[in-house]
Parts: C-alpha cells; sequence; structure tokens
C-alpha cells in the first residue's frame, strides 16, 4: 500500500512539472527551429573544421567580424557593463551599520578593460612594500654581511687583480656583462684591467664603465684572428700585457685571469685569499658541441649521469700536490673546432688561464720574492700554459680543498665572425 501510494504521488509531481514547463518547452523548440540557430550552428561547426587545418580558432575571427550585425549579440560585454559589475560600490549600502568604514578596492578595478574570453578580470592593486623600508632592509642584511665578514672572514683581504682579454663581436656584450656582474659583487678591493684586441673601442669602454669598478682599459695593436689556435695564442699575449701594466703601477694584491665567457663563484674570490705565492684552482669543462648527431653518438658508450671534466690541480692523500687533471681530447680527435664559424665542439687548451692565481709581488722588478719565478720581458705569446711562468712547476699551491672543489666554469660559446645580430 504504502508503495502504491508513494508511485501515485510521484507521477502526480512529474505530471504537473511537464504541465508547468510547457511554455518554456514550446519556446526552446521554436528557438532550435529558428534560422539564426541554425545557421550559427552550421558556421560554428565549419569554422572548427578550419580551425583544425589552419590551427588557431577561425570562429573568433568570424564572430568578430560578424559581430556588429544586428542578428548576433556580441558575447563580450563592453569596459563599462565590466565596470558596473566589478564595483562592488553599487552593492554596499550608502549608510552602513554602525558607520564603519569598509575598505573599498582600488580604483583600478572600476576602470577595468581586461577580458578573458566571456568574462572580465579584476584588477586587484598590487602589493607593492614601502620603498623606503626595502631600503632599509636591504641596509640591515649589508650590515650584517658586513658584521659576519668581519668575524669569521677573511683577515686583512688583499686586493684582487682581475685581467681579462677581449674584443668586439656579437656575443662581447653578453660575456662581459656576466662577468663584470660577477666583480661587481666581490667584497673586496678590485681593480680590473681589460685587454682589448684592436685597440680601445667605445663600446667595450662604454660597457665597462657601467660596473662603477676601477678600470684600466688598454688597447692591443694586432686584431682578433678568425681560428681558434691563433686566438688562444693572442689572448695569451694580451694576458701578458696585462700582467706588464701590473708591474709598471705596481699594483699590490693577487693576479686573477678571468675570460669574458667564464663563471665564476664567489667562493672563488675568497678562496684566491689563501695564496701566498702561485696558485691554481680547479675549472669546470663546459665543452658544448652544436652537431646534435655527435653528441648522440657520444653519449651512447657514456654513463647515465656523466662526470662533467674538470682541470685543475691533482693531490695525493697528504694534499700535496702530485699531477694535473687535463681535459681528454681524444674523443674529439678531428670533430673540433678549427675556426670560430664551425659548428663543432671548442675545446680548451691543455691548462686554462684562469684556473691560475699568482701575488703581483712576484711581477716587481724591485723586492724579494722567490727565484724560480720568470721574468714576463723573456716571455714571448707562444707559452702553452701559465706553468711556463715558473721554472718549477711543483710550487704551485692547490687551493680549492687541493683541488677537490670547483670554483669556476670554462665555456666558450660565439657567434659566427660576420654575424650582425643582435647588434651589440
Amino acid at each position: 500500500m504504502k508503495l502504491s501510494a508513494l508511485q501515485q504521488s510521484y507521477l502526480g509531481r512529474r505530471s504537473n512539472s511537464f504541465r508547468s514547463s510547457g511554455p518554456l518547452d514550446s519556446s526552446s523548440d521554436g528557438a532550435f527551429k529558428s534560422p539564426a540557430a541554425v545557421f550559427w550552428l552550421v558556421l560554428h561547426g565549419l569554422s572548427c573544421l578550419i580551425s583544425l587545418l589552419l590551427g588557431f580558432r577561425f570562429s573568433r575571427l568570424v564572430f568578430l567580424l560578424l559581430s556588429t550585425s544586428s542578428t548576433y549579440t556580441s558575447p563580450f560585454h563592453s569596459p563599462t557593463e565590466l565596470a558596473k559589475t566589478l564595483d562592488i560600490r553599487s552593492v554596499i549600502p550608502a549608510d552602513p551599520v554602525g558607520n564603519v568604514p569598509l575598505p573599498f578596492p582600488n580604483k583600478t578595478a572600476t576602470n577595468s578593460r581586461v577580458v578573458v574570453g566571456r568574462h572580465g578580470i579584476r584588477i586587484r592593486p598590487w602589493p607593492h612594500p614601502n620603498p623606503v623600508e626595502v631600503m632599509k632592509a636591504h641596509r640591515i642584511i649589508e650590515r650584517v654581511q658586513t658584521e659576519q665578514r668581519l668575524q669569521f672572514g677573511v683577515k686583512d683581504p688583499r686586493k684582487i687583480i682581475v685581467v681579462t682579454p677581449t674584443y668586439v663581436r656579437t656575443f662581447q656584450s653578453l660575456h662581459l656583462t656576466g662577468v663584470m656582474h660577477s666583480l661587481m659583487l666581490v667584497p673586496y678591493d678590485l681593480v680590473w684591467i681589460v685587454v682589448e684586441a684592436g685597440g680601445v673601442s667605445n663600446e667595450t669602454a662604454s660597457l665597462i664603465a657601467k660596473s662603477g669598478l676601477r678600470t684600466i682599459h688598454v688597447g692591443f695593436s694586432q686584431r682578433m684572428p678568425n681560428s681558434w689556435d691563433e686566438r688562444h695564442k693572442l689572448e695569451t699575449k694580451m694576458r701578458l700585457r696585462g700582467l706588464r701594466i701590473v708591474r709598471e703601477k705596481i699594483l699590490d694584491g693577487i693576479v686573477i685571469f678571468a675570460d669574458d665567457s667564464n663563471m665564476h663563484s664567489m667562493e672563488l674570490f675568497d678562496e684566491i685569499q689563501n695564496v701566498k705565492w702561485f696558485g691554481a684552482v680547479s675549472v669546470g669543462i663546459l665543452a658544448n658541441s652544436a652537431n646534435i648527431d655527435e653528441t648522440v653518438v657520444e653519449k651512447r658508450g657514456e654513463e647515465e649521469n656523466p662526470r662533467m671534466p674538470v682541470q685543475g690541480p691533482a693531490c695525493n692523500v697528504s694534499n700535496m700536490l702530485a699531477g694535473w687533471h687535463t681535459f681528454n681530447t681524444l674523443p674529439f680527435a678531428g670533430k673540433s673546432a678549427v675556426y670560430i664559424d664551425d659548428r663543432a665542439t671548442v675545446l680548451p687548451r691543455k691548462l686554462e688561464w684562469s684556473g691560475f692565481v699568482l701575488n703581483s709581488r712576484l711581477l716587481w722588478k724591485d723586492g724579494d720574492k722567490p727565484e724560480w719565478m720568470k721574468d714576463i720581458d723573456t716571455l714571448d705569446g707562444d707559452i702553452k700554459s701559465p706553468l711556463d711562468l715558473v721554472k718549477d712547476p711543483s710550487v704551485v699551491e692547490p687551493l680549492g680543498s687541493c683541488g677537490r672543489r670547483v670554483l669556476l666554469w670554462w665555456l666558450r660559446v660565439e657567434a659566427r665572425a660576420d654575424s650582425k645580430f643582435p647588434p651589440r
């Protein structure tokens, strides 16, 4: 009995709902059969098919062109309508209860013209902090770092003398800006000697002037050649020119060789403060290859996570210098780049200059210095490595946990010699 009563009540409610929705059904049927609805449905389907072929929403273009007709109502609201819908002032009573001030949104919300699809986006006020408070916070952090450096850092740090060879080219601004920003973060007194091939240029001078560092910009008469082998030789001559400037001006400090394409860790400048006369650090070699096929072939025989090649001092169990880690060039025999334009792997030299540091007093003509240091005036530009500066390579002091820590990285990426894009 109860089940039959429930069934009769359910059927009664269902028949009543159908009777009340009769006009709606008739209106919906009439709208479905209208020619305008059929036209827009067919047009939308054609637009979807065309969009699949063209790769973009063709229907948006069609509806935009036909939105001015009277038979089509645009789904996009005008900025005035969006402003009205986004303005919460219209829903807040003029006299709030208790006269409690209510927080209003930023005025940019009422003037919003941002539309995504059929809906507007409310532009909220960006939480910009107070610039005065931000500068106070930066000064506090800087003061804390300074106090930590004085208590736990290097005692009586020496001046750092950086020698960088460079020349005007497409990627000069990219590389030189990276080195410049690294040197700007060094917390010690620093002198930057920039030796430019082809003479001093306004482009390089304007670039290094932005650093605010003490710079010595000198020119070199020879132009940079297009082959990598000749370029390495000319860069060696330019570095020797920088060392002669250190001797002429009697600069006292630690000399470091920073190529404009190197990447430096800030720990490097702390570590080189420990050198007494002539030291060496480990350099990570980032040898790039533009030929994808050769890279795939080489990776077949390598392990899943190959180690980065490291160039630098090798120590024994007593933390004494026992030899040198060098870059293995045998896998790249006949495949390395000869000219700057070559799409091949650019190989480093046996020992890169950037991995060596020395006390500037070794370059002075007068003063107490070891006898194993050669006179730079007797050296020509055709020296193979910085070890040719000393008579006995065993005097080199390994730095960076005896060469176990990589403190800088070597990379050579250049554009074509005739490249004009991007300018500067």
